[in-house]
């Protein structure tokens, strides 16, 4: 490695691509083309990064496996960055165990580290933390270490853990700062503001709260039975009932929620949850079928009782009702919360975090474009969407997470 390459690095291990660039902007062998591509990356041109990456990764002769698997690790981190989410596991997997057999851990630990990354945006927590505990134990430097405590930190947040969210940013802070990358320190601040803005709203006795991560923690760990609007599931002292794929249902708890202890009329409850304003019979008969179907869902936590003109929301074991709701609501706001990390995403990148079609996706931009709220640039399959983050809300609370069904 010349002394040019070796400078070039140091620059882009430090977070300045423009003094790395100054070095071997007019070179065009394997190694540059390389430090390019991540200098390109880091400036977020990931377009040219990937090409320069996939040329380096090309020019490289058959003897240097090493250097191929730091060019696809780096691709990978690219695509991340991208959102390109649907990259190819088996490819960055291959060169991990490249860098492993080469005793190359540190970029070893750093394509594992990507790996738990993509596994957190599409909701797959339990094989990301899986991932992460593996690197728990290894000398990792400064800046992957932040970057690994980063993940920590959003893997708790989504499981609603505000104490492990909290400690994991404290010790992401502290690596940061021995790193000593403005970029870094600036990410672990951003990541530290979940913690202290409204993450959902308390909905009880006609009043709406704002709360914080650690007050929603809170109210779940309390007697009171949670309707959370943010998962769509009714909680209950760790008992969880998921009516996530059952939309009707959770519409119907919700109502009765929102107006506990009293009940709602029939008529009410067909104009909401039908979302009609004119029915008949047969709307009422739909209620009653759909009703004793959320009366058999609920019953470990709550039964639903007729009244005279409708039904009203009973707890078991539980001395009240919430209703847990997100900060701001909009049929959309799922994918408004993946647009709020300021990344651009890609509409297959949207719907494999979410679960869904890449044709509902599509329409939902289309609506927020035409709202206001989303923007798109580029065409075709290069087109991605991108979206201001909601001022003063926390949306991470809003982003895919399983949740165990009782």
């Amino acid at each position: 490695m010349d002394s040019l390459i070796a400078a070039a690095a140091r620059a882009l291990a430090g977070g300045d691509p423009l003094g790395a660039l100054k070095r071997i902007a007019l070179r065009d062998d394997p190694p540059a083309l390389a430090l390019r591509g991540i200098a390109m990356a880091q400036l977020g041109d990931f377009a040219r990064a990937r090409v320069l990456l996939r040329r380096a990764a090309r020019a490289f002769g058959p003897r240097e496996s090493v250097a191929r698997a730091r060019c696809v690790v780096a691709e990978a981190e690219v695509a991340l960055a991208a959102r390109d989410l649907a990259w190819p596991d088996g490819t960055l997997d291959a060169a991990r165990a490249t860098l492993e057999n080469s005793g190359d851990r540190v970029n070893a630990a750093h394509a594992r580290l990507l790996a738990a990354r993509r596994l957190a945006l599409i909701g797959r927590l339990d094989a990301a933390e899986g991932l992460l505990a593996r690197l728990a134990s290894e000398a990792l430097p400064a800046a992957t270490r932040a970057a690994c405590e980063l993940v920590l930190a959003g893997i708790a947040i989504r499981r609603i853990q505000g104490a492990e969210a909290r400690a994991a940013l404290v010790r992401a802070r502290q690596a940061a700062a021995r790193a000593g990358i403005p970029a870094l320190t600036a990410e672990v601040e951003k990541a530290s503001l979940e913690l202290t803005t409204p993450a959902a709203r308390h909905l009880a006795h006609g009043t709406a709260r704002p709360l914080r991560l650690e007050e929603v923690e809170a109210l779940l760990a309390s007697r009171i039975l949670v309707i959370d609007a943010c998962r769509n599931a009714l909680r209950l002292r760790g008992k969880v009932v998921s009516l996530a794929r059952r939309p009707i249902l959770f519409e119907i708890a919700r109502t009765l929620g929102e107006a506990w202890p009293e009940g709602v009329t029939r008529d009410a409850l067909i104009a909401r949850v039908f979302r009609t304003k004119r029915f008949n019979e047969s709307h009422r008969s739909r209620l009653r079928v759909e009703v004793g179907r959320l009366r058999t869902v609920l019953r470990p936590i709550a039964g639903i009782e007729a009244t005279g003109s409708g039904y009203a929301l009973v707890p078991r074991l539980a001395r009240e009702v919430a209703v847990l709701a997100p900060p701001a609501e909009d049929e959309n706001t799922a994918i408004l919360a993946l647009l709020a990390d300021g990344e651009s995403w890609s509409t297959s990148a949207l719907a494999l975090a979410l679960s869904a079609s890449q044709r509902s996706v599509q329409r939902s931009l289309q609506s927020l474009a035409a709202a206001g709220k989303a923007q798109s640039y580029g065409r075709g399959r290069a087109r991605r969407w991108l979206a201001t983050p909601m001022p003063g809300f926390a949306t991470t609370l809003l982003l895919p997470a399983p949740l165990p069904v009782d």
